[in-house]
């Protein structure tokens, strides 16, 4: 290939150095050009403990499965729409009244199910507990079943995350530690008001959190506590199926504005302490 030739001012021709003529040769050559995900980030041994995990849980659920009284199985789906749900509560509200306690077992083993596997749905259980259960006994049990799938989920992610979540997503990542390493001495605030306002997904939370090093006491806290406005937006909303139209309709601006004065309440002091630094 010969080498690329400039022209200067006076006419006359300079040859570019070998190292630039190298660098481009190798960028044109089909292997100088790598693709931003080359390979799938687990070894073996982590894609192999992964596999492990979740066929352990699976197992669990299928047991407890076993030994729940007979329903009409034809008619049980994980709901994917508002339409599927109000079905599945027409369903599920005499079951539900007659085996109280099976149920409650059967809701809790796959609410921790969905949510430590990050399996999509679990606003829809959420609803689904407002709908059969009532406003405080449903939000007990979202918010015991979103704080445990979230642990689950937290010591998963300790096990094999950290290269899962470098590989998808690489720069939330480090903004996300960046933040956390700013915020040592009020993480807990900080990690409030993260659970409470949708600043974050919750999946992502769930996932970096023990990458960036966020104790698991902290951790736990927040998520216990942070988890309760929005569980009990969600719950009260399961009330009333019949006028919800989408899930959207679940956070339009009045609940966000809400939910976001409730985190800067929370992270107020963090912020006025370090203006009392800086002064």
């Amino acid at each position: 290939m010969a080498a690329p030739r400039i022209l200067t001012g006076d006419g006359s021709v300079r040859l570019l150095r070998d190292e630039e003529n190298a660098k481009e040769e190798e960028d044109d050559s089909p292997s100088g050009k790598k693709p931003k995900f080359d390979r799938f980030p687990l070894s073996r041994w982590e894609f192999a403990a992964a596999i492990g995990v979740f066929l352990v849980f699976s197992a669990g659920l299928f047991c407890i499965y076993l030994t729940m009284p007979p329903a009409e199985y034809g008619k049980l789906k994980l709901p994917r729409t508002i339409s599927d749900l109000r079905v599945l509560k027409d369903n599920l509200a005499t079951y539900s009244k007659e085996f109280p306690a099976q149920f409650i077992l059967g809701y809790c083993s796959t609410y921790i199910f969905m949510q430590t596997f990050m399996i999509p749905g679990t606003i829809f259980m959420s609803l689904l507990a407002g709908a059969l259960f009532g406003v405080i006994k449903g939000l007990f049990l979202v918010v015991f079943n979103a704080t445990a799938g979230a642990c689950s989920c937290f010591f998963l992610s300790k096990l094999i995350g950290r290269p899962l979540v470098s590989w998808l997503w690489p720069e939330k990542l480090r903004f996300f530690q960046a933040e956390i390493a700013k915020r040592k001495e009020k993480l807990l605030n900080y990690m409030l008001f993260l659970r409470v306002t949708p600043t974050l997904p919750n999946l992502f939370i769930n996932l970096a959190s023990p990458i960036v090093d966020i104790p698991f006491h902290i951790f736990f806290l927040a998520t216990l506590i942070g988890l309760i406005p929005a569980a009990y937006i969600t719950v009260r909303a399961g009330l009333a199926l019949g006028d919800l139209k989408s899930v959207k309709d679940l956070y339009d601006f009045k609940t966000l504005f809400v939910l976001f004065l409730i985190g800067s309440l929370i992270i107020f002091p963090t912020l006025l302490k370090r203006k009392r630094i800086y002064e």
